[in-house]
């Protein structure tokens, strides 16, 4: 089941607090950009986030969850409604996130 166009909508107004907040659509699904880094994506309308220490920390019971077959276990957001419960956990995410990766430059081969 693919995410809606709705639930994504609502889940940027609740991290409107915060800047630099982007999305990707990929497959159906959104993937969520905090300041140029993955923090996690919307999957089958749940907000899902990467499970690293200050995440685990911020929301010690949230429930790991499988954004699709094959992916490796997300944690699942519950409270979606509290705007400041959010930009809290992106904030003390951040910094535990990888970089992104640099983007592969193409190579333009010489014709002859």
């Amino acid at each position: 089941m693919a995410s809606s166009k709705e639930y994504l909508e609502f889940i940027l107004g609740q991290l409107s607090e915060l800047e630099e907040i982007t999305y990707r659509a990929m497959m159906g699904e959104f993937i969520i950009y905090y300041r140029g880094k993955i923090v996690g994506g919307i999957y089958d309308d749940r907000l899902l986030v990467k499970p690293v220490k200050s995440a685990i920390s911020y929301m010690p019971t949230a429930s790991y969850e499988l954004p699709y077959d094959g992916a490796k276990e997300m944690l699942l957001v519950d409270e979606v409604d509290n705007k400041g419960f959010l930009a809290g956990l992106f904030g003390v995410m951040y910094d535990e996130l990888p970089a992104p990766k640099p983007k592969k430059k193409k190579r333009i081969t010489p014709s002859l």
